[in-house]
């Protein structure tokens, strides 16, 4: 575990500011922002008063302390500017917005570490202006649904990571379910270690899983593009209030009924204007137990080590176990 981060200083970040802007540029002020807990996000304003973000993947600015990520596992820690790149690569392709790649240096010339810069996205983010405009909100989230329907009209040959599958590549395990299923079956096991609610109904929780499991039927080989924790909060928009894709890191193929399970936890009341017709309710079932099991074990497992929010991960582990154990309650 990272016991001293450092955060990144103007006189860090001005060499890659001259390479990704050009030399004449002069980086007038760095702000860190909230919420990264993989990647460092950086806000750079220069001396024409324009701006532009830097992310940087290091050690200092990843929470997770996690072992080197398996590529081919579906699921496994999804940072890093190989996923970053294949990703904003495949959503242009896609002619999803997301924020324009205007320098990636995997060289380490700039910084000690890989870093990218892109665009900066003035319009705030889409959660913050569902809050603050609740009138525009059937307008804002037309436009959402656009955006989200233009991205799941796109598929892939097998499911996996955006960067194994368009070279070719295929990811551990036979199915969508299958990986689904063994990461809920971990995840009960983790958190179980680390709240003695958890503990109490691990049984009941494994057996709920086995049996939603064995209700999902076989489907064709071909995957939907999904982003993968696809909320509010990882959707900025442009001046004209054209929304795109952050956090893209975690973009797959995978099963839809994944993506929607997370767009209702995280879209609420907001989430009718995003439904789509012919979803699998048994895989709808299956994964939204899944993905509360998911958000319990992370946040516990996050603030185990030197996170500095750790109210905001305890609160997301609270309503999540609340919501896995009413699951469990009215399937009995």
């Amino acid at each position: 575990m990272t016991t001293a981060r450092r955060t990144l200083t103007r006189a860090d970040l001005a060499p890659l500011t001259r390479a990704a802007l050009g030399p004449s540029r002069i980086l007038t002020g760095v702000e860190r922002l909230r919420g990264g807990t993989k990647k460092g996000v950086y806000r750079l304003t220069l001396d024409d008063d324009s701006t532009a973000i830097a992310y940087v993947w290091s050690a200092d600015e990843d929470y997770w302390d996690q072992p080197d990520p398996d590529p081919r596992d579906v699921f496994s820690h999804g940072t890093g500017l190989g996923l970053f790149t294949a990703a904003h690569d495949r959503l242009a392709a896609a002619g999803v917005r997301t924020p324009r790649l205007l320098h990636a240096d995997s060289t380490h010339t700039h910084l000690p570490a890989d870093a990218a810069v892109v665009e900066d996205m003035t319009g705030g983010s889409l959660e913050e202006a569902l809050a603050r405009d609740p009138e525009g909100a059937p307008e804002a989230m037309e436009r959402m649904a656009e955006l989200l329907a233009t991205l799941h009209s796109r598929t892939g040959p097998r499911f996996g990571k955006v960067a194994v599958v368009d070279k070719g590549g295929s990811s551990h395990g036979v199915s969508c379910e299958q990986r689904i299923t063994e990461g809920a079956l971990r995840c009960i096991a983790e958190a179980a270690a680390r709240d003695p609610r958890a503990a109490a109904a691990r049984r009941e929780l494994e057996e709920e899983i086995h049996a939603l499991a064995a209700e999902v039927r076989p489907r064709d080989d071909r995957h939907t593009l999904v982003h993968g924790e696809l909320g509010a909060d990882h959707v900025l928009l442009t001046p004209d209030g054209q929304p795109a894709l952050i956090d893209i890191e975690g973009l797959m193929y995978f099963d839809v009924e994944h993506e929607h399970v997370f767009l209702r936890l995280r879209f609420g009341p907001h989430y009718d204007a995003l439904r789509a017709p012919g979803l699998d309710e048994a895989r709808l079932r299956l994964y939204r137990l899944s993905m509360h099991i998911g958000l319990v074990s992370g946040p516990l497992t996050l603030i185990e080590g030197d996170f500095p929010h750790p109210g905001r991960m305890r609160d997301i582990a609270e309503h999540n176990l609340h919501q896995a154990l009413s699951l469990l309650k009215s399937a009995s």
